[in-house]
């Protein structure tokens, strides 16, 4: 069974849809602000940082949940600069970001644990190694991500359980449409490869984490030579 959150739009519906159109296995999303528009008999309604609502989902669905691969798609970002920050909304996106993946991480461990396998994978930020304007939470929530990784990578090796992070540069899908077109043609031509990360990358990479499971508590650059 696969499990992505933030499954509404962006990275998190196409990996979605990519996975429910091979018809290989059970596909769920979540999501919590924006309401999907089709295929919605695949999704929950769900808020990571509500640990009450993860509980309440695994215990409804506890026969399905079987060979889990989590995705932790979910995610919001904040720009403003430090020292004119808001406190709120800066916790808001650690919150979300950190404590939201570890919630929905948290869940499901145990009942990995007890079947001897599972798959993590999380989605940081080339923003967590490459310094950026304005993204201080953004860039402290991704960057914690690895270090979350490493401790939970140890304590479930032995259970054949994984988890790594993608370091996302900038792609065509997610959070780029927030970004004025001169900014965006500024950003690519930073890029070595000279463009934005395709989807299908995002997916080939999705693929490889899953059937390796000899790579644990990694963080694989897919930046196109970013980082």
């Amino acid at each position: 069974m696969i499990i992505i959150s933030g499954a509404s739009r962006g990275i998190g519906k196409f990996l979605l849809d990519s996975f429910h159109q091979r018809s290989e296995e059970l596909v769920i999303g979540t999501f919590y602000n924006t309401k999907p528009i089709e295929n919605i008999q695949m999704y929950i309604e769900m808020d990571v940082c509500n640990i009450e609502q993860i509980n309440n989902f695994i215990h409804e669905r506890i026969f399905e949940l079987k060979e889990i691969t989590l995705i932790n798609c979910a995610g919001i970002t904040y720009n403003s600069f430090t020292h004119k920050s808001d406190p709120e909304k800066w916790r808001k996106v650690i919150e979300t970001n950190l404590f939201g993946t570890y919630n929905f991480i948290r869940a499901l461990l145990p009942l990995m644990r007890e079947q001897k396998f599972g798959r993590i994978i999380n989605f940081s930020s080339v923003t967590a190694i490459k310094p950026t304007l304005g993204i201080s939470s953004y860039a402290a929530s991704k960057s914690a991500l690895w270090g979350l990784s490493k401790s939970i990578a140890i304590e479930n090796a032995v259970f054949n359980i994984t988890i790594n992070n993608i370091n996302l540069g900038y792609s065509e899908l997610g959070m780029i449409e927030m970004v004025p077109d001169e900014f965006k043609k500024n950003i690519i031509a930073q890029i070595p490869a000279g463009i934005l990360c395709e989807p299908k990358d995002i997916l080939n990479t999705i693929d490889y984490l899953r059937s390796t499971r000899y790579i644990t508590g990694s963080s694989i650059d897919l930046s196109g030579g970013l980082i």
